[in-house]
């Protein structure tokens, strides 16, 4: 089957690997597409280490369940089904551990991260069953793309704590910082202000809803309290983690405010101490998501909001991918999401295949 493989920092290759299979407990997804995100195209500069020549990425993904394992209810997880995966795996024996919190368990693995998983840039690959998630046919299959992003932004806004009513700014205008956008706005905020650069993002961020600004026309931190009468913002959520943006971020809100970070541009960065001690901000971490939120992120992009679709700037083909992973890592000229698309969906094509547990082959498959 065809992957998308980092063949070396700064080249991903189209390139042929062994078949998906699925093992005990285990679904095989039938990739319909994949969205790049900011981390992989880190990981294809070489930006944030996370990445690895020789590995498969992708994490935010749609697609079709093509077989299934022993030990899988098939009345569960029908063949054909439409689907995404949670990227968090969590050792089975320690699921109820770390139930309502997986992205905590020191020994969880990330599809997409992992170098040892062949993941989502890929025509098919093998997950558990606990981190499928079946979704209702949807008019739009891609939208379902924008699952993963949108979870990282509910788990963002819960965890800094935007209410109803609270004047929220997002540093950064890219993919995630859109899906903040819009996850605050699900939560109550009743103003949403961006910054960000460049001119293409800043148009996504306008068409989604918010106020934008030009942090290289303005100071960040004069805009925001000009627009709040001197107040400041309630809430901040820095989409970029750099040490000007969590700068920004900090001397934007009010005395008492909260910021999350959830950027990951660079694994170290300096701040103000004080804007935390003295001013009593809270600064607060986050990180993927606990499933209970992935899934509260599915169920709100199969309702079929028709502003979801903005999110998304470009679908290429496989074959396509070393040109766009290019692009995104040298300049800012796709405002939006990017999938790469590994299937045309139709109606679900699997319906009479089945595995054969003992010997792992596929019978029936059309």
């Amino acid at each position: 089957m065809r992957a998308v493989r980092l063949e070396e920092i700064g080249r991903v290759g189209l390139v042929e690997v062994d078949d998906a299979l699925p093992g005990p407990g285990e679904i095989v997804v039938a990739t319909i597409a994949t969205g790049i995100c900011g981390s992989d195209i880190h990981g294809y500069t070489g930006e944030n280490g996370r990445r690895f020549p020789g590995q498969v990425m992708g994490h935010e993904t749609v697609g079709r369940i093509a077989a299934v394992g022993a030990e899988v209810d098939p009345a569960l997880y029908p063949l054909g089904a439409l689907v995404t995966v949670n990227p968090v795996i969590v050792p089975s024996e320690e699921i109820k551990q770390y139930a309502g919190r997986e992205q905590h368990d020191p020994r969880r693995r990330i599809i997409g991260v992992d170098p040892t998983i062949v993941s989502a840039f890929a025509e098919q690959y093998a997950v558990p069953v606990a981190n499928v998630v079946v979704l209702p046919e949807m008019e739009n299959p891609l939208l379902a793309a924008l699952i993963e992003p949108l979870a990282v932004a509910l788990h963002a806004v819960h965890r800094v704590g935007v209410q109803s009513g609270h004047v929220v700014l997002v540093v950064g205008g890219g993919p995630i910082g859109q899906s903040c956008v819009l996850a605050a706005q699900r939560a109550g905020a009743s103003l949403v202000i961006v910054s960000e650069p460049n001119e293409g993002r800043r148009e996504v961020c306008a068409a989604l809803g918010a106020e934008v600004l030009d942090p290289t026309r303005a100071g960040v931190p004069d805009a925001v309290r000009a627009r709040t009468d001197g107040r400041g913002a309630d809430i901040a959520i820095d989409a970029v983690g750099s040490s000007a943006t969590i700068g920004d971020a900090l001397r934007s809100t009010m005395l008492g405010g909260g910021v999350c970070l959830v950027g990951m541009a660079t694994p170290n960065v300096s701040l103000d101490a004080y804007r935390i001690s003295t001013d009593e901000r809270v600064l607060v971490g986050s990180f993927t998501y606990p499933a209970k939120t992935f899934q509260e992120a599915a169920e709100w992009v199969a309702e079929g909001a028709p502003v979801l679709s903005t999110l998304i700037s470009e679908v290429v083909a496989p074959g396509d991918a070393d040109a766009v992973f290019q692009r995104l890592g040298r300049t800012l000229d796709v405002p939006g999401k990017v999938l790469i698309r590994f299937a045309a969906d139709s109606a679900p094509v699997f319906a009479s295949a089945a595995i054969d547990a003992e010997t792992m082959t596929v019978e029936g498959a059309s």
